[in-house]
């Protein structure tokens, strides 16, 4: 999964992508370095980011969805949390609801993603993104996940979603810490609920930085491509990342030696 910031400040490419004419062809070059989905977003979750309106965020995202969709034939993702922002994003020829609220920051998302019969991809966060950063805190960050992921899997069916179009990820960076993360990524067999798929992102976040010891952001590049291979050989179905080329690579290499 091909990580395409439409935003002006989001943590590692802010502004890379925001022009639509550069969204556009930043997608099909993800496309063709091998990525099987582009997930498309026009709103920073970063730690600390400020919401969007509805319109800006439609604003963004759909010029680039639907120029996207007559150019690669692959799966395109739009992360959001606004139902509205997703029910256009369908309409333009996005087929995934990736939501990092897991359905609980609009009460329609689960239902649109039923009606649609769009996929959907669960996150967990603890708090928003202006303050999940902020001391975070666990008894248990594993169970914890694990039981929220079956909590809102029960959600989502009283809802009306198709169980096959359901995937759960993680939130790693998003209300955890340097540990949190960490032991989510030993223990990524534990959050799969009914056998369903695990999507991870862990692509130049900053928990990356600090075991690194470096506040530079291309120092998180060489362990994003380590972990690609090591979250595969762990039981991730879907790495969601920005250098797309070099992780398929990683991807590639991890799957030849995988029994």
């Amino acid at each position: 999964m091909g990580v395409l910031n439409v935003t002006p400040d989001s943590f590692s490419d802010g502004g890379e992508f925001f022009a639509t004419d550069a969204a556009i062809a930043g997608g099909i070059k993800m496309a063709l370095e091998g990525a099987d989905i582009i997930d498309v977003g026009g709103e920073s979750t970063r730690p600390g980011a400020e919401p969007v309106s509805v319109k800006e965020e439609l604003q963004r995202v759909v010029p680039v969805i639907e120029k996207l969709r007559a150019k690669i034939n692959i799966s395109i993702s739009i992360d959001t949390s606004k139902s509205e922002v997703a029910n256009a994003a369908l309409d333009a020829g996005a087929q995934i609801i990736n939501n990092v609220t897991a359905g609980r920051g609009d009460e329609k998302m689960l239902s649109l993603a039923a009606r649609r019969k769009a996929a959907i991809v669960l996150m967990h966060m603890q708090g928003e993104p202006l303050t999940m950063q902020k001391n975070p805190h666990y008894e248990d960050v594993v169970t914890e996940v694990a039981v929220f992921f079956r909590q809102q899997y029960g959600r989502a069916l009283e809802c009306g979603v198709d169980p096959m179009t359901i995937a759960f990820d993680p939130g790693i960076g998003f209300g955890k810490t340097l540990e949190h993360n960490l032991t989510l990524l030993k223990n990524l067999e534990r959050l799969r609920v009914h056998d369903r798929p695990l999507v991870v992102g862990v692509s130049r976040k900053s928990f990356l930085g600090k075991l690194m010891n470096s506040s530079e952001m291309s120092a998180r590049e060489a362990p994003t491509i380590a972990l690609t291979g090591i979250l595969r050989a762990r039981g991730a179905d879907i790495l969601r990342v920005h250098d797309v080329k070099a992780n398929v690579a990683a991807l590639r290499a991890a799957e030849a030696v995988l029994p």
